[in-house]
């Protein structure tokens, strides 16, 4: 690594990456409602703490680095390379992009942002039609946007942990399940019965690989 090119500090580099994920995630997701913008706040968030961490100041490095030094006394704590905590844990050798870890992470990244189109799309138009969402992605869960939210999350904690984000990670999962809840409660008021037979049929947040199952 050229140790010339500073690996942190490099604050422009926060500035753009938690742009553009925040803007490509805005132009899937369009928050309208109070809880759409909860939701997608928080996302943001998450965003912004870690790239703060990739580029700016590396926060969980400088609290590990003693127990960093003596557990791996040839890391280079200041190469961006040290970052990838889960390459150095687990003992991976080379280049960390292309550990297993982090080909999986851009998986996780693909599909939850797929998902996140996809789940908009069918909800847009059955809003406009004011009919209950059950196309597409729909179909097989109850909440395919909070699930698209939580894959991309994971996906940039398989690339990049950090303290703080490993911490919010729990939390956001938690926020995510009351926000769906009382989304439900919502359905169910506007669509008695007919939310009823779909929340029967449909799992909330894991598809049903075989027959679909009637709880979440």
């Amino acid at each position: 690594m050229n140790h010339d090119v500073p690996a942190y500090g490099l604050w422009m580099l926060v500035i753009f990456n938690s742009a553009i994920f925040i803007m490509f995630a805005f132009s899937f997701f369009k928050p309208q409602t109070a809880r759409d913008w909860k939701t997608f706040g928080a996302f943001a968030a998450f965003i912004v703490a870690l790239f703060v961490e990739m580029y700016g100041f590396p926060l969980t490095i400088y609290l590990m680095s003693g127990w960093l030094q003596t557990k791996f006394p040839s890391l280079d704590l200041l190469s961006h390379d040290a970052g990838h905590l889960w390459s150095t844990l687990l003992g991976e050798k080379g280049d960390p992009h292309f550990g297993f870890l982090h080909i999986a992470s851009y998986v996780f990244l693909g599909f939850g942002f797929f998902l996140l189109s996809s789940a908009w799309n069918v909800l847009y138009h059955a809003q406009q039609r004011n009919t209950l969402a059950v196309a597409g992605p729909y179909a097989r869960i109850r909440h395919p946007q909070y699930v698209a939210f939580v894959l991309i999350l994971l996906g940039f904690l398989l690339q990049w942990p950090t303290l703080l984000t490993l911490l919010m990670f729990p939390v956001l999962l938690v926020m995510y399940l009351k926000l769906a809840t009382t989304e439900e409660a919502e359905m169910r008021k506007q669509f008695g019965s007919t939310y009823e037979t779909y929340a029967a049929r449909t799992p909330r947040f894991i598809p049903s690989l075989g027959k679909r199952a009637s709880s979440a």
